[in-house]
């Protein structure tokens, strides 16, 4: 499987079940996984942002990942998150990731103490070299304080393994200008994929490789039409597609994705537990929102209607 057929198209990153204290609920989580391979997206991102990764302990993200691998392997490719504080840690988790038989990293340079550009480039050689799994450089400076420099960008693409990036949506709206100073200063090849849901139509007309889409872990299908369209070209069908998500994205940018997420998932009836504490779930008001939202969307709402 190459690096470009991992990271390209719709990659759906849905939640992680969990109990109050942080106990993967495994079955839970293979009947979301089994969702999206019948939907047909392109990729799944386990243990990603939306995945609580960073709120889970290293044997639960153990347990996570063998849940996902004996769910998913071979039928759709499957990207593992393995951002931790320590580079050591990551190691340990890029070579758990490849022993359980995933097809990608998504690596996110998790830290307390600022880190500089340097800091970042030795982090990301010591995993690069550590394994042979190809990796998409997670560039999220909303949750890591960390900005990645277009320099350091284009340094890490040399790096063996370094197949791809997932961009944080462009200050200025200028995909095509973003994309195009990405692939001219990074090796060929390297793949350009954006995060940041409202911004998915956009970025894919404008010629991104890949959504990195949190909605998509959990409604495929819609998700699917809208990738669909815009990597065909047709703007028609990407435009109207995203028209439909915009009740959406208002309330992910209201309340946050993550939280907006667990209540879809609570309505679809797949049994996510709660936010991980200190997040709180949101109020039954809310749910009014998201109901209607789902249904205008066609999906089913099976509870917390």
């Amino acid at each position: 499987m190459s690096a470009s057929s991992i990271f390209s198209g719709l990659s759906a990153f849905p939640l992680t079940p969990a109990s109050a204290d942080g106990i993967v609920d495994t079955e839970a989580f293979a009947r979301m996984l089994d969702r999206l391979v019948e939907a047909g997206v392109d990729s799944i991102g386990v243990l990603g942002s939306t995945g609580t990764y960073a709120y889970l302990d290293r044997n639960e993200r153990s347990r996570a990942l063998a849940a996902a691998v004996e769910t998913v392997a071979g039928r759709v490719p499957l990207i593992a998150g393995i951002g931790a504080m320590r580079t050591s840690w990551v190691l340990e988790l890029a070579r758990d990731a490849e022993r359980k038989g995933v097809d990608g990293l998504l690596l996110a340079p998790v830290s307390y103490t600022p880190l500089t550009q340097d800091e970042v480039f030795a982090h990301f050689e010591a995993v690069s070299t550590a394994c042979g799994l190809p990796i998409s450089i997670y560039n999220n400076p909303a949750t890591t304080h960390f900005t990645f420099s277009p320099e350091l960008i284009a340094r890490l693409s040399r790096l063996a393994n370094i197949a791809s990036i997932k961009m944080p949506l462009p200050a200025n709206g200028d995909f095509e200008g973003e994309i195009g100073a990405l692939r001219s200063a990074c090796r060929s090849g390297m793949g350009v994929g954006y995060s940041g849901d409202w911004g998915a139509a956009p970025a894919l007309l404008a010629g991104a490789d890949a959504w990195y889409s949190v909605v998509a872990g959990l409604l495929p299908a819609p998700a699917l039409r809208l990738t669909r369209a815009a990597m065909a070209g047709d703007e028609d069908g990407a435009r109207a597609a995203d028209a439909a998500f915009q009740p959406m994205w208002s309330l992910f940018r209201t309340h946050g994705s993550l939280r907006v997420m667990y209540m879809i998932a609570d309505q679809l009836g797949l049994r996510p537990g709660g936010p991980p504490l200190p997040i709180q779930p949101l109020s039954g008001a809310v749910g009014t929102a998201v109901e209607e939202t789902l249904r205008s969307l066609g999906e089913t709402v099976t509870a917390g209607s």
